[in-house]
């Protein structure tokens, strides 16, 4: 009924095997049905079921509330909290994309920090999201960030989604190898902060050749001390720092390093990103550059 039998005219946006409606439930409230289709695996459905008990014990502002599921024949339903301003991507890329304030940008950097260390290291066990780029970073009515989309990630046997390989999210080693760890994330969430700085997609070949790669660029800029070309509309972005813009840039740089074992763990990142004291990021800077292998 909330969706009058999913309507197209109330569909928000699909993708994979998911089609996401907006809804109002009888009570009034404003929620996201995502409608998956499992097809006829036993085990997919016997999968879904344990995630989704698992998933439903797992509260943090950062992460987008799962309030209900339902079952009906081969279909699985989720409902969640809805979230009025989109997606980040549509933010950044899309159409009717919104010139964000440094404050606005930074906030959703560390909330999307937040949630992911809250994921890896605070919840009784860890679950990897697998999945972190711009179009899975929900965004609220006071532009919080919320991740999205980790109901089903922790399944270590999960294809590496090809597309989000080609725009450039997929740490290396999971790409090659399969290697899933969490600090893929890690590397994914430093696609991203770069992302929200320059205003970017990791991977565009309507820029100049020299700008198509934003990972690229943004390294060739560091190594010649221009980093700070890097930020979007600098005389538009409201109430930057320079010392503030510059370090959240070098994290990112420290998150995206080809070798796993260099990238920081996110409870580290949400240190950083909160410590300004030079000393405590120089020492993490120092260790983890000096090996980089996409130098």
């Amino acid at each position: 009924m909330a969706t009058n039998n999913f309507d197209q005219t109330n569909k928000l946006g699909e993708g994979g095997f998911a089609e996401l409606f907006k809804d109002t439930l009888k009570s009034g409230k404003v929620v996201a049905v995502k409608k998956l289709t499992l097809g006829h695996s036993s085990r997919a459905i016997s999968e879904f079921e344990s995630e989704v008990k698992l998933i439903s014990n797992v509260h943090h502002r950062n992460l987008v509330r799962l309030l209900g599921c339902c079952r009906q024949g081969h279909e699985r339903l989720l409902i969640y909290e809805y979230m009025p301003n989109s997606s980040l991507d549509r933010i950044l890329f899309g159409k009717n994309k919104r010139l964000l304030s440094w404050k606005e940008r930074f906030n959703i950097i560390l909330g999307t920090a937040r949630g992911l260390a809250y994921l890896h290291e605070e919840f009784h066990v860890c679950i990897i999201h697998r999945d972190i780029k711009s179009s899975n970073i929900l965004l609220d009515n006071n532009f919080q960030a919320k991740n999205s989309r980790f109901w089903a990630v922790f399944n270590r046997d999960s294809n590496i989604d090809f597309m989000d390989f080609l725009r450039g999210y997929t740490a290396p080693e999971y790409a090659s190898h399969g290697q899933l760890t969490e600090k893929a994330d890690t590397y994914s969430f430093g696609v991203v902060v770069l992302e929200i700085v320059s205003g970017r997609k990791s991977i565009d070949l309507k820029q100049p050749p020299d700008m198509e790669y934003l990972l690229k660029w943004v390294w060739s800029l560091y190594e010649n001390n221009k980093v700070l070309d890097v930020m979007e509309s600098e005389k538009e972005m409201e109430g930057y720092s320079e010392e503030e813009v510059l370090r959240v840039i070098n994290i990112a740089l420290l998150c995206i390093q080809d070798s796993a074992r260099h990238r920081p763990s996110m409870s580290e990142v949400v240190t950083m990103l909160l410590n300004k004291d030079e000393i405590y990021f120089q020492k993490h800077l120092h260790t983890s550059f000096k090996d980089l292998a996409f130098k």
